[in-house]
């Protein structure tokens, strides 16, 4: 390796360090943090933040990449240090557009606000948190002026998110899937006694729901020798290197639906962090390619392994084995079909596959009309229950149930929300290929095999970190760029065979 590429290297892992001792602030403070350390927590995620910033846009970073860029023109497009420049560079470009001082602002201010919203929500009072909302909108309306934009400021925010895509794209992109889940939706409706899911509310000890969700994720790949699994109130996965990447969950002793696939969805986050190239570490490029190939491992896991048939033939009897009185009665068909019982719900987290972009569609539509203007803070209450009457007609009965229900707004980060539909389509479209990769796929899950899954996704997602933009690394993957099709074929299949559809011929 030249002079040139370790002298970056090096400012890379002095700011890799102080962005995972963030981290590692941020991780307690939802975790075990007493409510009394909130001032001193802000202070010091601010502090850190701004000094991982100043480093990374100094202008010494700047002249070894303009150095750097020379120096791997002849490599191959996919190399480490082809890739490294390419990737930190445009990083570097657009994070020079943003004072140190303003990222150290939004860095305290998701910290203040965190506590507001756990407690707002708790008590469904959303007056309380609305000026924390108000300034975090704010600051993404700060941060898309300075990065700059065309024609809609959400572009700025989302090409951080998802680089490459615009929102004219993701617009057109929902309204393809909701052209397909509206019909869908109502179908099912039709058939809605097809499925009864009664049997995961009977009740289910929260300790060992804790134990056996853990158990299990480990099964699936979820290496414990660098991770753990904590409470919180919203779940989450954080990696703070490749020998430390942990995740949270929730428990309800009333819905089982809750922990498990709470801690599922969060170990595929985190299988997908444990997996990236130790060849990349402490440099820009280790890390998810976005949040939606994030949440497309996430989903993967969650749904599209831990909701099938084969899945549950082979987990329903040590589950019936842990808690014997909830599941009296009920045999591994009858679990499988509840667990994928579909009906418009409240909750995001807890919605099925068919209307879970649903979800994420009412959120993009007001993060735009918040940052745009066209939507006071004030108003979201009223303009939440609305869309979610008019999208999944049902009445949003409290705020806490409604507009307050996702810790993500605590964050001054917009642009997130879409993620989780992107990450849908991009399960769906891997899976195609896995399944023609591994024909044998649903009988290994049968057995409970997965080290030949997580193997074909180490090998084509995990191991290139941030080498690649979405699209690159879809295409690269499967052979096509990123579409609908295969998510929208696999739901109507799926779900046209649980309740009896014609969509399902």
């Amino acid at each position: 390796m030249n002079d040139t590429l370790q002298k970056l290297k090096d400012i890379f892992g002095e700011i890799a360090d102080l962005n995972r001792a963030v981290g590692v602030l941020a991780w307690d403070q939802e975790t075990y943090m007493p409510p009394g350390g909130v001032e001193g927590r802000a202070s010091q995620v601010s502090t850190l933040s701004r000094m991982a910033h100043a480093r990374f846009t100094s202008d010494e970073v700047g002249g070894l990449l303009d150095a750097a860029g020379a120096e791997v023109a002849g490599l191959p497009f996919d190399s480490d240090e082809a890739s490294l420049v390419r990737v930190a560079r445009r990083d570097y470009e657009k994070e020079r557009k943003l004072p140190s001082d303003l990222v150290a602002e939004m860095a305290s201010a998701g910290s203040t606000a965190q506590p507001v919203w756990q407690k707002a929500r708790k008590e469904s009072d959303f007056k309380s948190f609305a000026p924390y909302l108000e300034k975090n909108v704010e600051l993404n309306r700060r941060v898309a002026d300075l990065l700059g934009y065309r024609e809609r400021p959400y572009d700025a925010l989302l090409d951080r998110e998802e680089p490459g895509l615009t929102t004219d794209q993701l617009e057109t992109m929902f309204a393809e899937l909701k052209k397909a889940i509206v019909p869908l939706v109502a179908d099912i409706a039709r058939h809605t006694d097809a499925v009864d899911d009664t049997v995961l509310y009977r009740g289910f000890d929260p300790d060992l729901q804790l134990k056996y969700a853990l158990d299990l994720v480990t099964r699936l790949g979820y290496d414990l020798e660098r991770g753990r699994q904590d409470l919180t109130a919203h779940p989450f996965s954080i990696a703070l290197g490749p020998g430390d990447v942990r995740i949270t969950t929730r428990v309800s002793r009333d819905f089982f639906n809750e922990c498990l696939f709470g801690s599922i969805h969060e170990s595929g986050h985190a299988m997908y962090s444990q997996g990236f190239g130790v060849n990349l570490n402490r440099t820009p490029l280790w890390g998810g390619a976005s949040a939606g190939v994030h949440e497309s491992q996430s989903r993967l896991w969650e749904n599209l392994i831990g909701r099938t048939q084969p899945f549950w033939h082979h987990f329903f009897p040590s589950l019936r084995n842990t808690f014997p009185e909830a599941l009296q009665g009920c045999d591994g068909e009858g679990f499988f079909k509840a667990v994928n019982k579909s009906y418009p719900s409240l909750i995001r987290v807890e919605a099925d596959e068919v209307t879970y972009n649903l979800h994420v569609l009412l959120r993009f539509e007001l993060e735009n009309e918040m940052l745009e203007g066209t939507l006071p803070v004030k108003d979201l209450p009223e303009a939440w229950n609305a869309r979610f009457k008019s999208y999944l007609g049902i009445d949003v009965p409290s705020d806490r149930e409604g507009c307050l229900q996702d810790i993500h707004w605590s964050w001054p980060e917009f642009a997130t929300f879409p993620g989780y539909t992107i990450g849908n389509l991009i399960g769906a479209q891997l899976m195609d290929k896995i399944r023609a990769d591994i024909p044998d796929l649903d009988e290994q899950v049968g057995r409970g095999e997965f080290a030949v899954l997580l193997r074909w996704l180490r090998t084509n997602v995990h191991r290139h970190g941030r080498k690649f933009t979405p699209n690159e690394l879809v295409e690269r993957a499967t052979g096509k760029p990123l579409t609908p099709g295969p998510w929208i074929a696999y739901v109507r299949k799926k779900f046209g065979a649980l309740y009896g559809l014609q969509t399902a011929k």
